[in-house]
């Protein structure tokens, strides 16, 4: 079965941990994801500047390094990502801004890459969200 996965609360999220475990048994299962969107605030996920406390988990970088790990393909909605300060090198330059903080495995693009997703995959699974 193919999966697209939805993430759309920040990594401080119950839903966005809830994400990764449910990602990491579709691997498991022997299943594949077509790809994985962040969406709404879900884009904060793929920040590389956020701290987390030491007493906390770190599920940011549990998502990048299982994003890396399997090479997934991990879609950070632009719109959504620029009004929430997640830049890449290229959105930077373009808005004239000093930092670049989208993480690595990461991709900035435009819904139509989760209509896209949607298409190739049997099912599409969404966590969080108001």
């Amino acid at each position: 079965m193919k999966f697209v996965i939805n993430v759309l609360s920040p990594s401080t999220a119950p839903a966005t941990r809830r994400a990764l475990v449910f990602a990491q048994a579709v691997l498991a299962a022997g299943h594949d994801i077509v790809r994985v969107f962040f969406y709404q605030d879900g884009v904060l996920t793929a920040s590389n500047t956020q701290v987390v406390a030491q007493d906390q988990p770190d599920i940011a970088q549990q998502w990048q390094a299982f994003i890396v790990e399997h090479q997934l393909d991990a879609v950070v909605c632009i719109a959504a990502a620029l009004r929430r300060g997640v830049l890449d090198q290229a959105e930077a330059q373009r808005y004239q801004k000093d930092a670049v903080n989208l993480a690595a495995g990461y991709e900035l693009s435009g819904l139509g890459q989760l209509h896209d997703g949607v298409q190739q995959a049997d099912r599409v699974i969404s966590f969080g969200g108001a």
